[in-house]
């Protein structure tokens, strides 16, 4: 529910890095212009295109990636307390398992998000899928089936990403544990923002990767695009730095960057409420069992 709540509030966000990720001739400005461009272009819903698919990924992904985490977990570490190596491990593998099965529906809703946008590149080839299940029919009746698994590699390695944050997560407590004895829920929160801040913008430049190769409706397409394979992944970073220089990388770093520190607020909100709500509920049920 977290998950979901975040995403749709904060789902223009998500638009705006798209949109400068793919369209390379979008210039790059602060979030909230480009937003107010496309809405003044494109109509007042357009920042939200795509929500419908985008959020039954997403559901798909959490769906697969937790049952997959809790059964490697059972299986491996069978009523032992886990250790966090073993938690990263796992993680890592969970992460590999989402990938591979879910890549389909986030190469089908990157394209329906971006169904219909009015490109500043002449380039790009436009789509009209109907829905979800059109869109699957059509590519895999004009692409091939492999096409559905576009930008694979990139996105196995921005599974490394939770890794990232959770090294600089640990280190930055460890660096306040020294000053405190303990840490309160709001540092716990402003460490979390912190190391996730570095992960994201680390692994930016393969997101950034990973969006254009899902997309695949640039006509200038080197070689094979399937799977994103290492040589297209370095070719496409090539191609924007010599382009856009090293910063060509970042494009819509800061609407990624707003979406990710407010979802984590958002969340941590609803979470500290959540866990509020229901110890107040246990109180209770404890009080009125006594009496």
């Amino acid at each position: 529910m977290g998950s979901v709540t975040a995403m749709t509030v904060f789902f223009p966000l998500d638009t705006a890095r798209l949109r400068l990720q793919v369209d390379e001739k979008r210039k790059s400005k602060t979030t909230h212009m480009v937003l107010l461009e496309i809405i003044k272009e494109e109509g007042l819903l357009a920042p939200y295109r795509g929500w419908l698919p985008v959020i039954s990924s997403l559901c798909c992904s959490n769906f697969v990636y937790f049952y997959t985490f809790n059964s490697l977990k059972a299986v491996w570490v069978k009523g032992q307390r886990s250790t966090t190596g073993k938690d990263l491990v796992v993680g890592f593998v969970a992460g590999v398992v989402n990938v591979l099965l879910t890549t389909p529906l986030w190469v089908v809703n990157t394209r329906l998000k971006l169904q219909g946008a009015k490109f500043r590149n002449e380039d790009i080839v436009p789509t009209n899928y109907k829905g979800i299940i059109d869109a699957f029919h059509q590519i895999i009746r004009d692409e091939g089936v492999l096409a559905l698994w576009n930008g694979t590699f990139p996105s196995l390695l921005l599974v490394f990403n939770p890794a990232i944050q959770f090294m600089f997560y640990e280190g930055l407590k460890r660096q306040l544990l020294k000053k405190r004895v303990q840490l309160s829920s709001l540092d716990v929160f402003i460490i979390g923002a912190i190391a996730k801040a570095i992960a994201t913008t680390a692994t930016y430049p393969m997101q950034t990767v990973q969006s254009i190769l899902r997309f695949g409706r640039h006509r200038l397409n080197p070689e094979n695009r399937t799977l994103g394979s290492l040589r297209n992944v370095l070719y496409l970073l090539r191609q924007r730095v010599k382009r856009f220089g090293i910063m060509g990388l970042y494009k819509g770093l800061e609407a990624k960057l707003l979406q990710t520190v407010l979802t984590a607020a958002l969340m941590f909100l609803v979470y500290e409420k959540l866990t509020a709500a229901t110890f107040t509920i246990m109180g209770l049920k404890r009080a009125a069992h006594k009496h």
